[in-house]
């Protein structure tokens, strides 16, 4: 008895740590249960502002390596051809690459822009020339979807804008804002309804064969992202004016209402025009030279 009594204290105190132990356990699952509990209805989600579907996976993982549906690039050889491109006099160069320079640089970004009917041929010309880009291991993983239809491109405008008005007043913060304040946007994405193209670029993070199997595509985001720059100048050498957009948790929407496979992630959205006869754009400078380039 005198030993029960001497060691009372000793099994209260254990006991108090375990019922602690146990009781913080429970709360913080409880925690993490109403953090992951769908939203009650008229409640505001909060959604991450990092868009999932365009994180960049173009490396394949070990998981991906050991799946029985992915299956290893063709080995064959491709049969060398000769490449003679024009080659110019010193002068023509300088001549030439100034004046690439002069059109390139009255580029803008315009978000006014005109419904005036554009040629087809125009858009598939453009769009040609983008899927001109290199792509690592020439898998060329693009797809441009052009959205001329009316009713889808209003679709499209309410997908962009209701997520967009999220960003704004939740994702951004106020920092990003107020930056954005002096160029004077906003969610409203007028544009969407009045161009009369829209073309969403997705980026394909890995290929599907005939078969099903899946084919990688390394490097993809860089390789998709390069053809976009070859569009944009692209569409400034035909007179039309774009936007650079890349709507923050739209892909999966877009991706659905355009019926576009899984393996396919929107990388970026332009309307593409002519400029509205009122259009006006911010009086932006560029850096000069030194400033962008450094000579070793």
């Amino acid at each position: 008895m005198a030993l029960i009594s001497a060691l009372t204290p000793v099994f209260v105190a254990v006991l108090c740590v375990v019922i602690a132990a146990f009781f913080r356990n429970y709360r913080r699952a409880e925690s993490s249960s109403q953090q992951k509990r769908s939203p009650a209805a008229g409640e505001t989600t909060s959604r991450p502002w990092v868009d999932e579907d365009l994180q960049d996976d173009t490396e394949v993982s070990a998981k991906d390596d050991e799946d029985d549906d992915w299956v290893v690039s063709e080995t064959e050889e491709l049969p060398p051809i000769p490449y003679i491109p024009p080659r110019y006099s010193e002068e023509e160069m300088l001549e030439r690459s100034q004046q690439l320079y002069n059109l390139l640089n009255q580029r803008r970004s315009v978000r006014f822009i005109s419904p005036e009917p554009v040629p087809r041929e125009v858009i598939e010309n453009v769009i040609h020339t983008a899927g001109t880009a290199p792509s690592g291991a020439h898998t060329e993983p693009w797809t441009f979807v052009v959205v001329a239809d009316a009713e889808t491109k209003h679709k499209v405008r309410e997908i962009v804008e209701q997520e967009e008005e999220i960003n704004y007043k939740q994702r951004m913060g106020d920092k990003w804002v107020h930056d954005l304040r002096r160029l004077r946007t906003n969610w409203m994405k007028e544009y969407l309804d009045t161009a009369p193209y829209l073309i969403l670029i997705f980026k394909q993070t890995y290929g599907i064969l005939p078969d099903g199997k899946k084919k990688t595509h390394y490097y993809n985001e860089i390789s998709v992202s390069i053809s976009c720059g070859l569009l944009l100048a692209a569409l400034q050498n035909v007179g039309l004016v774009t936007v650079t957009s890349t709507p923050l948790n739209c892909g999966p929407q877009l991706r659905v209402l355009l019926r576009r496979p899984a393996n396919e992630k929107l990388l970026m959205l332009l309307p593409v025009g002519y400029p509205a006869p009122d259009a006006t754009v911010p009086d932006l400078k560029r850096k000069d030279l030194s400033d962008i380039m450094v000579f070793v």
